[in-house]
């Protein structure tokens, strides 16, 4: 499959979208068997944000990463965005998006498992394909 950098852009923001909501799974999973323990059951889904610190220690690593993807989307979106409208057209921005996607996808993982080093690595790999997408949409711009 030859797919152009729009498309690739476009499916790369598509699937950070997805991202936000993949660690939220283990978040319900570990929420589901709380509330088997438990003998008012429904607990747990009332309220939610006030269960959080009653959770086992990967479920809240694996709601941190929610929160934290939602952050990462905001700068990636706004990256992806920009490098849209200025029309990058660069096997860099194609590399930047997919890297961005693989590091997206390895980050919650590392989170869950409580593996910091390899965890800030996809930190620092995702904001370097920002940056990147950024840099290509300057240069757009200036015509260079």
């Amino acid at each position: 499959m030859n797919l152009s950098v729009t498309a690739v852009l476009v499916y790369s923001l598509v699937g950070a979208v997805f991202l936000v909501y993949l660690p939220y799974g283990v978040v319900g999973y570990a929420r589901v068997k709380m509330a088997s323990q438990m003998s008012d059951r429904l607990e747990v889904f009332r309220q939610p944000r006030a269960t959080v610190d009653r959770l086992p220690g990967y479920a809240k690593r694996a709601n941190w990463a929610h929160q934290n993807a939602f952050e990462a989307l905001t700068v990636y979106g706004v990256a992806c965005l920009t490098a849209l409208v200025t029309g990058v057209d660069s096997p860099w921005a194609m590399g930047a998006a997919i890297a961005f996607l693989v590091a997206r996808t390895l980050y919650p993982l590392f989170y869950i498992l409580n593996i910091p080093v390899l965890r800030s690595m996809m930190f620092a790999v995702g904001n370097v394909a920002n940056i990147i997408l950024f840099s290509l949409s300057v240069i757009a711009v200036q015509g260079y």
